[in-house]
């Protein structure tokens, strides 16, 4: 889809594999003149389109919802923005342009946002039927050549086109999560934080428990009333007179100290968070006719893993999740991947015998850690656990390191593959994913102590700097090929959740207990409505529920199939169903 200023849209024809609307283009790159349309007859374009073709635009974020408030939904598409973003950076890639060349327009092209200050989402086009005004942006059938090139020329490129499909499967997900909302009850919201603060207060006021836990605050450390327990820096110079003893107002810290004042300022510090995150403030602003919606960033993390803008889906503390309630006659499928960044850390390192100890006794793999355990490697489950976390997350330390060497024993594939991945880090070299998602370069830093440390008149101090900020760096690295594959398989199950759901079909008994609430195209389907990394929440007709189920663990297997083949690593699901969110957790 190509943009024009004129407020029209030209849809080119690209082959067989992309919508074919234009002028008998035939091949990757030959739309000839495509087709112009006004911009709000693009739902009726797409609408009669083959259900099967592949929509290629420039963003996903630009173009979609528009789309889905017309009541279209795309089956597939390709983005063009997160595609160049991996490519550019792979280092299973060739890029044309050298690596110090400056950033291109591609390079530089945010995500158009879909949440903005008003009520609506920002949308290309006005309303449906209407011609909006159009952004003209870099040539897309351009780009799309060059992506193709850089692909096949790849020893790599069926990793790389999963990955790609994958991604842009995700930005469609990201989308429709935002257009269907997560169903959330304001009033039972309210009730939480009134339950727990007290009413809400007025502007600028404490909420009544806080205040009152202000004030023992303040008569355990003998402070004066003008104290705020929100300067952190009051705090501490008023604990550090009163003989606390305390560095930092960190919890840990805290929770080691004994003294009158600690009991009641870690209450204030946990119910304070609540208020700031997720309080009235939060309530008014991120929830609107009985939906939540917040907008995800694709890939908005290095290594792969989705962030937040705005509203933090990604960080709903259980205190709230008794607000997120299915509608009348529906009901909530909630599942999560059982200790995902091991498992995947099998299938990377081919090893079998940590895939087996995924399998467990029974083969059936409910419990990773508890299968090493069984394997003799450890001895209990806590031990396997954080040994493995200090494997892919390169700690050495305290019970960690001593597991460690156990662990290194057992499964030596998967072991020596985090140590190498830290090992280059270190080097400063770059690592790379599964399926070709490539660490960042380490910065300016980096190399200015490295260089440093290697001058004639280098002290002790420049060596031990820049040892220890590249064993940081190292940490990373090891850390990266792990949660950057596992991003990888969250987006080819969310990819295959997606498309099974549609598969479903419509329950009309479900859309009229809610139809006023689902919009269409989701209006008595079940539907993605969160997603957490390792976690999804469908939304789906009681009727279904089941079946959603079935096809959510079908989806795990078949993404790890996608990255690892017929290999025997295991990705079991922990999956529950319920009315209400909190309950299913």
């Amino acid at each position: 889809m190509i943009p024009e200023s004129t407020g029209s849209v030209r849809v080119a024809g690209l082959g067989p594999d992309v919508a074919d609307l234009g002028s008998g283009g035939a091949g990757l790159g030959s739309g000839g003149g495509g087709r112009r349309i006004a911009a709000g007859e693009l739902a009726a374009v797409v609408r009669a389109t083959n259900a099967a073709a592949r929509w290629t635009w420039d963003d996903t974020n630009r173009w979609y919802p528009a789309l889905l408030a017309a009541g279209v939904r795309v089956e597939r598409a390709y983005d063009l923005r997160l595609s160049h973003r991996i490519l550019r950076q792979s280092a299973l890639t060739a890029w044309p342009e050298p690596d110090g060349a400056p950033p291109g327009p591609w390079d530089l092209m945010p995500a158009t946002p879909l949440y903005a200050p008003t009520d609506e989402p920002a949308m290309l086009f006005g309303a449906p039927g209407e011609t909006g005004t159009v952004r003209p942006g870099p040539d897309p059938v351009a780009e799309l050549a060059r992506q193709s090139q850089v692909v096949d020329a790849s020893a790599a490129s069926g990793r790389l086109r999963l990955l790609l499909a994958a991604e842009s499967a995700g930005a469609l997900v990201a989308v429709e999560l935002f257009h269907t909302g997560l169903p959330w009850l304001a009033d039972v919201h309210d009730a939480i934080l009134t339950e727990v603060l007290g009413p809400r207060p007025r502007l600028g006021e404490r909420p009544a428990r806080l205040e009152e836990l202000a004030q023992r605050i303040r008569t355990a450390i003998g402070a004066p009333a003008s104290l705020n327990p929100d300067s952190h820096r009051d705090l501490l110079k008023a604990m550090e007179r009163a003989g606390v003893g305390a560095r930092t107002l960190r919890k840990w810290d805290l929770e080691k100290i004994e003294h009158p004042v600690i009991e009641p300022l870690l209450e204030y510090k946990s119910l304070y968070r609540l208020l700031t995150a997720n309080g009235w403030t939060w309530l008014d602003a991120w929830v609107r006719d009985g939906r939540f919606r917040s907008e995800y960033v694709v890939g908005g993390v290095v290594t792969g893993r989705w962030a937040s803008s705005g509203g933090g889906a990604l960080q709903l503390p259980k205190t709230v999740r008794g607000a997120v309630v299915a509608d009348p006659g529906w009901t909530f499928v909630v599942a999560d991947a059982a200790q995902l960044e091991p498992r995947v850390l099998a299938g990377m390192a081919a090893d079998e015998a940590m895939a087996a100890a995924g399998r467990g006794p029974d083969g059936r793999g409910a419990d990773m850690y508890a299968g090493i355990v069984a394997s003799g490697a450890v001895a209990t489950r806590e031990l396997a656990k954080v040994g493995m976390l200090g494997a892919m997350y390169g700690g050495t330390t305290g019970s960690s390191g001593q597991v460690l060497p156990r662990l290194a024993k057992a499964f030596p594939r998967s072991l020596a593959f985090v140590d190498e991945a830290a090992r280059a880090g270190e080097r400063g070299e770059i690592v790379t994913t599964h399926l070709g998602r490539s660490s960042p370069l380490p910065g300016a830093t980096w190399h200015e102590l490295q260089a440093g440390a290697y001058q004639d008149d280098a002290g002790e101090d420049d060596v031990a700097k820049a040892r220890s900020y590249s064993r940081s760096w190292g940490r990373f690295t090891r850390n990266f090929v792990v949660q950057g594959t596992a991003a990888e398989w969250a987006m080819c199950w969310l990819a295959s959740i997606r498309r099974r759901l549609w598969a479903l079909g419509v329950v009309d008994d479900a859309a009229s207990g809610a139809a006023a609430r689902v919009p269409a195209p989701f209006a008595g389907r079940p539907h993605l409505v969160l997603f957490l990394h390792d976690e999804v929440v469908v939304h789906t007709p009681a009727a279904l529920a089941d079946s959603v189920v079935d096809e959510v663990r079908a989806a795990a297997a078949e993404a790890g199939r996608l990255l690892f083949g017929d290999f025997p690593v295991q990705f079991p699901l922990s999956v529950a169903v319920a009315d209400r969110y909190a309950d299913a957790k």
